[in-house]
């Protein structure tokens, strides 16, 4: 059987592209634009999965706090947040190529902190690489390197972005 360059060519950028995202098995994305609802974040195995009605539509390796066992308490701790969020914003000109803030920190972080006479910390991401380190791509996953955020490759953030609306659960478990 002869195959046409082009169709090569198509191949080649669908499985770039699953390696990038994996896809759930069975997942059919459809014409009109899908959302994700809820996104799983399982630190232990530096794993992002984004969901849509019970269903696993992408799932992305990550990076984290360059201290990430552990539940943030403070500012400059070097930890990811565990526990349930929100996205509640969303920064198109930030200086990680593509950011989503997540609602880090909550009514019990902000409590916990008062308690201890420390500052919560805050500024809690999704987000791309900076520019000056985008060269790196998924290398840049070989080290927790964030100061609490969660970290992708930036064309991992540009589909994060299109998926993800503000106000998307997120729950992050150790």
């Amino acid at each position: 059987m002869k195959v046409a360059p082009m169709a090569f060519l198509v191949v080649a950028v669908i499985v770039s592209a699953l390696s990038i995202v994996s896809l759930a098995p069975g997942t059919v994305w459809p014409a009109e634009k899908i959302q994700a609802d809820r996104i799983l974040v399982l630190k232990a195995d530096r794993k992002m999965i984004l969901y849509r009605k019970d269903v696993a539509i992408a799932t992305y390796k990550i990076a984290l706090g360059g201290n990430p066992k552990g539940h943030k308490t403070q500012q400059g701790d070097g930890k990811t947040p565990e526990g349930n969020y929100t996205i509640s914003g969303r920064n198109p000109k930030s200086r990680f190529h593509l950011s989503l803030r997540i609602s880090y920190p909550g009514p019990q972080d902000v409590a916990q902190a008062r308690q201890r006479g420390v500052d919560p910390g805050g500024d809690i991401m999704i987000h791309g690489l900076p520019p000056a380190f985008a060269y790196l791509g998924s290398l840049h996953r070989l080290v927790d390197w964030t100061e609490g955020c969660i970290a992708v490759t930036n064309d991992e953030i540009g589909m994060i972005w299109e998926l993800v609306p503000i106000g998307t659960p997120i729950e992050i478990l150790p």
